[in-house]
């Protein structure tokens, strides 16, 4: 049986993936702040309480188990911090990746998979899907940490290059029950109403969370060379329109009253050549009013040889 050590493993996106690993007939060791209850109890499950820059209780565990494959989620935000990332969050990532991609290198791993964020591309002028070659300007906390990590395991993997390595660029999760990054798309930031544009045919892309997971299990299966070594985009298959997001909430959750404005005007959207706001880079779930009728989506072509992606708003659980 292979063992897989999941880093963030207690967070949303850690519990359910050590959850798909289980079922798939791997052991897991999950290591993190504190034990969520979702996998507690379940066969081949072992839970770990320690911070993820604790270097020497991570370095026991390396030194105990025989891992085949490290599946380093955590830092990854959604369920494990408050919207506002700071630099002590960004100052803890780094030093996590430091050592985990040191003892990935020096011990039996054969995979990494990395999970970083679609935040670090530059957020293009047209409609043209966004690739994994597509010009990159993290400008959140977020991404700029998420990016950093990418590096520092790109640095480690260069001289070892029969690991495979992996590096997923996902779009914000969520599941049936983890809706704060579908909210937020139909939220004025200025005063916390409820609002759409028109009849909110418009898009966003997200990643649910089942999907990301699919696309976990199904690579670290079978990715059997280091020719799939590389970043993937992740992502639902389609947008998610703003309508798509209130009905969901009425028919799962409550909402209030929504409010339909129209656009923003052409002079507004003038305060983009400023730069960012102070807001914009520590809120990795800012939202730019001027910028959400652009309906940009990720291609997920190279993904997509491994999984279909078949989970979105209407059948996520």
């Amino acid at each position: 049986m292979e063992k897989v050590l999941v880093t963030g493993g207690c967070g949303l996106i850690g519990q359910h993936i050590c959850s798909g690993l289980l079922k798939k007939g791997y052991e897991v060791i999950a290591i993190d702040r504190a034990e969520s209850g979702y996998n507690d109890g379940k066969p081949n499950y072992t839970f770990v309480e320690c911070d993820p820059t604790d270097k020497n209780s991570i370095a026991e565990l390396f030194e105990k188990y025989d891992f085949s494959t490290i599946v380093h989620a955590a830092f990854t935000v959604d369920n494990d911090f408050p919207p506002t990332i700071t630099e002590n969050e960004m100052k803890e990532c780094a030093a996590a990746d430091k050592f985990i991609y040191h003892y990935s290198v020096t011990s039996s791993i054969k995979k990494v998979v990395m999970l970083s964020t679609s935040q670090i591309y530059q957020f293009p002028k047209t409609r043209e899907p966004i690739r994994e070659d597509s010009d990159l300007k993290p400008v959140t906390n977020y991404a700029v940490m998420k990016y950093a990590s990418e590096k520092m395991m790109a640095t480690e993997m260069q001289h070892h290059k029969e690991i495979i390595g992996c590096i997923l660029r996902f779009a914000p999760v969520y599941t049936h029950n983890f809706t704060d990054n579908l909210m937020v798309k139909i939220t004025d930031p200025k005063d916390g109403s409820l609002f759409v544009y028109g009849q909110g045919q418009y898009g966003f892309q997200f990643c649910c969370v089942h999907n990301l997971v699919d696309f976990i299990l199904c690579f670290i299966k079978n990715a059997d060379t280091t020719k799939y070594s590389g970043v993937y985009n992740v992502g639902d298959k389609l947008l998610t329109s703003a309508a798509d997001i209130i009905t969901f909430m009425r028919e799962h959750h409550r909402l209030g009253a929504v409010v339909q404005k129209s656009p923003a005007n052409a002079m507004s959207k003038l305060k983009g050549i400023f730069g960012a706001s102070k807001e914009e880079k520590q809120n990795y779930r800012y939202l730019d009013m001027n910028k959400l009728e652009n309906n940009n989506i990720l291609d997920c072509t190279k993904a997509s040889k491994f999984v279909t992606f078949r989970w979105d708003i209407h059948n996520t659980k």
